[in-house]
């Protein structure tokens, strides 16, 4: 869902963007909301040289890991260009730290983040884009379940990831003291929206 998401904002300024995944499902997703390249890394012998054939050797020039597995870490450090910027927005699973090339991040200068959402002060430019109908969280809604399910999707996170974000809504009759509330579960950790 965090990909996804990616893929739709970036999508609305133009960019090229290309979305990285082993399941076909999710890559389809990715194109709906607007990926213009797609790498099923389950396919693809090389997905550092296929991201870099896409981009005639260059890299791109941000590259943000979803998933948090070692690989996937690795090749989104590798496949980033010259002064670019990798995001680390996927919560370490799996067991094995990534390692990371430091010689390669300073010799190409590129700029390291860790992330877990956006920051509070672009929530207004986010927003406007969604008044505005230029970006659409609801296309990357998957379903709706309540309180209890909810908790259970938190827990089911560990045996993969949903394609979308899981919307728990929440009522009175949850425990609850809005009627309206709701918050989303996706991209292997919590969000609002």
């Amino acid at each position: 869902a965090a990909a996804a998401a990616a893929a739709d904002a970036a999508g609305q300024k133009g960019l090229r963007i290309i979305g990285i995944d082993v399941n076909n499902e999710a890559l389809r997703k990715a194109k709906d909301v607007g990926a213009t390249d797609v790498v099923n890394a389950k396919e693809t012998a090389d997905v550092r040289k296929r991201v870099l054939e896409l981009t005639g050797g260059m890299g791109v020039d941000l590259t943000i890991d979803a998933a948090g597995f070692k690989q996937t870490c690795e090749d989104a450090v590798w496949t980033t260009r010259r002064g670019g910027r990798m995001v680390q927005v996927g919560l370490p699973i799996g067991g094995q730290d990534p390692a990371i090339p430091m010689g390669l991040v300073a010799g190409r200068e590129i700029e390291l983040f860790g992330s877990h959402g956006c920051a509070a002060d672009d929530m207004p430019d986010i927003l406007r884009l969604v008044a505005s109908g230029r970006l659409n969280p609801s296309a990357l809604v998957e379903r709706e379940v309540g309180l209890a399910e909810g908790a259970k999707a938190i827990m089911d996170m560990d045996n993969g990831s949903p394609l979308g974000i899981t919307m728990v809504t929440f009522s009175n009759d949850d425990g609850d003291d809005d009627n309206t509330s709701s918050g989303g579960v996706g991209g292997g950790r919590r969000s609002r929206l």
